[in-house]
């Protein structure tokens, strides 16, 4: 049997337990937060005092936390980006496998968790735009060009390497919520630090959705899956905001200088990227894992040694101090 049937064959053997993983792993629109649960109720006498209360904490708030904030809303806005790549991937289906109808189980998951994760965009746009730090007309731009644009994270339909990706972004966005919550927490902004909390709450419960997976395709392809790690890690994972541009700009402009911000506030950096590899390499117990052909016994050694090796690179970076000049952000009054 070809590499791709049995891949095949391995999704099938997971989507049979489909429901466990959305019992297990997700949360029903009825039992969830929902974004209204953080906003103030504009139906409420107290509406517009506490929309100014969300305004004179966010003047204390530097632009570069801003810059950091916007972009990681921008991020998780370009949502449908997301679902549409992944929908594509071998596998996964609109239709049943079986008897030509019905949900495929894994289109079911992949809908059930786009539910989850469009609460995350639509609480932050709309925290964004009450603060009035923001230039909302910018940062909308900017979103409709992320999805417009669309991106290549290097895993073709693979279904291995596409779990290796989400497992390892759903993590990273985890980081940047919860760095996030701790720096509105700092300077007293409770309502945002909360909202970024359980926002990275819920990408880590999806990260362990995703790693579980993985773990599973080990169980039953180790070699095959054990390749797709390395390809991915040596493809490196290209972050969601890859294409970030201001209106008017090329296709990709504004990334590496949100990079630098998110580095320099300490939101996310490269030490972080190094730690998601590690914990990854953890969960999924690489040095325990038999049955290895020869080559993937040669990509377990290569993914055993990479967090050292980015980290020597990783402690010889500089981050500049430049200031940069970002259209979605208000000065100060």
């Amino acid at each position: 049997m070809s590499a791709h049937n049995i891949r095949l064959e391995v999704m099938l053997t997971l989507e049979k337990n489909i429901d466990i993983f959305v019992e297990k792993f997700l949360i029903t629109p009825e039992k969830i937060w929902q974004p209204t649960d953080f906003l103030p109720n504009s139906q409420s006498d107290s509406f517009i005092e506490e929309i100014k209360e969300i305004q004179e904490l966010s003047k204390d708030l530097n632009d570069d936390f801003w810059t950091v904030l916007v972009g990681d809303t921008i991020t998780e806005e370009a949502l449908p980006t997301y679902e549409s790549w992944l929908l594509d991937v071998d596998g996964v289906s609109q239709h049943s496998n079986e008897n030509g109808g019905g949900d495929n189980g894994w289109a079911k998951w992949l809908r059930a968790w786009t539910g989850e994760e469009n609460r995350h965009g639509d609480v932050l746009s709309k925290y964004l735009y009450l603060s009035g730090r923001v230039n909302m007309r910018e940062v909308e731009i900017t979103t409709q060009h992320l999805i417009a644009d669309g991106f290549d994270i290097g895993s073709a339909r693979d279904p291995y390497k596409n779990f290796v990706y989400t497992s390892f972004q759903e993590l990273a966005t985890y980081v940047s919520h919860n760095n996030v919550a701790k720096i509105a927490r700092k300077n007293g902004h409770k309502l945002l630090a909360k909202m970024s909390m359980i926002i990275a709450g819920d990408e880590m419960r999806h990260h362990l959705a995703y790693t579980e997976f993985v773990k599973q395709i080990f169980q039953h392809d180790p070699s095959e899956m054990m390749l797709a790690y390395q390809y991915m890690m040596k493809y490196k994972i290209v972050m969601p905001a890859m294409n970030l541009r201001h209106s008017g700009e090329e296709k990709g402009s504004l990334f590496n200088q949100f990079s630098t911000v998110a580095q320099r506030v300490g939101v996310y950096t490269s030490f972080d990227y190094i730690d998601i590899i590690t914990k990854l390499n953890t969960s999924w117990e690489l040095d325990k894992i038999t049955g290895l052909s020869a080559e993937a016994e040669k990509a377990r050694d290569y993914l055993m040694n990479l967090p050292d090796r980015m980290c020597r690179i990783a402690e010889r970076i500089v981050v500049p101090n430049t200031k940069y000049n970002f259209k979605w952000i208000n000065p100060v009054c």
